[in-house]
């Protein structure tokens, strides 16, 4: 997702650009991605006093997860960012997602991500937030379409509620390989969204692929508001460990990449 956690109109780096599509780890599996983005044009002045300025910084986050049962994931984050050749770490981020089960093989899927951060006051304002992201999609066998309606909480002092959605639409290609346009937003504080300018829209022409046993999720984005980082480019690269006490499966992508945010298995009939 694009998190956006800082309060102001100014575009913040991020470390974790997606849309999630309610796919998880199975039963005792290991998953571990790692997130990286680029800003290329960014914002030159930095969202609050003390913060970091998003312009040439590259942002991102090992994230690791673990699957509980077949409808309930748990997760990782320790997101940072470079800048002027200097490291600066926020700290860490919880989440525990749950979701329809076997979502990659539904045309209609769901489900619900709650993450709870504990932020440093170069990246945040407020030191603890929340996220709040529903997953509402459909796919058949060529398209999938994914809206994530998120709303980041931020407490203490500084406390506001943003609205911040996404959505993706994506055609299959061939095994493996999906291209389509994902797109971010933050809209503002509820109930008093800034104006058009200050608002942050940025859309990504993105493919999944995979390389080897990795998985990957490659994307440029434009920014459509002057609130907007005007350049980003991200990538996520995944990979899956072999689920304990089953056998390696040739045919199988559950052993060989990440199934949270980009797997897309093959679409059977409708299951509800």
């Amino acid at each position: 997702m694009l998190t956006l956690p800082t309060l102001g109109g100014a575009a913040h780096a991020t470390d974790e650009i997606q849309v999630y599509n309610a796919g998880i780890a199975e039963i005792g599996q290991f998953t571990i991605q790692q997130h990286l983005n680029y800003i290329a044009l960014g914002q030159r002045n930095p969202p609050f006093p003390g913060g970091l300025a998003s312009n040439h910084s590259l942002n991102g986050t090992p994230e690791f997860a673990y699957g509980v049962t077949d409808w309930w994931e748990v997760g990782l984050y320790l997101p940072f960012s470079i800048q002027d050749e200097r490291f600066y770490s926020d700290a860490f981020k919880l989440r525990t997602l749950f979701v329809s089960p076997h979502a990659e093989q539904r045309n209609f899927f769901y489900g619900v991500n709650f993450e709870f951060s504990n932020e440093t006051p170069p990246f945040s304002q407020s030191r603890f937030s929340m996220e709040i992201r529903p997953i509402i999609g459909i796919r058949n066998s060529d398209y999938e379409f994914i809206v994530n309606p998120i709303v980041d909480v931020h407490f203490g002092k500084f406390a506001e509620q943003h609205f911040t959605p996404a959505a993706r639409i994506a055609r299959k290609f061939g095994d493996d390989l999906f291209a389509g346009f994902e797109y971010y937003s933050d809209l503002g504080q509820i109930g008093n969204f800034d104006k058009l300018a200050d608002q942050q829209h940025t859309l990504f022409a993105v493919t999944d692929f995979k390389a080897g046993v990795f998985d990957v999720n490659f994307g440029v984005g434009y920014g459509l508001t002057p609130g907007s980082d005007r350049l980003v480019v991200k990538t996520i690269i995944g990979y899956a460990f072999p689920v304990p006490g089953q056998k390696p499966d040739a045919g199988s992508r559950m052993t060989s990449g990440p199934v949270n945010p980009f797997t897309h298995a093959a679409v059977r009939g409708f299951q509800p």
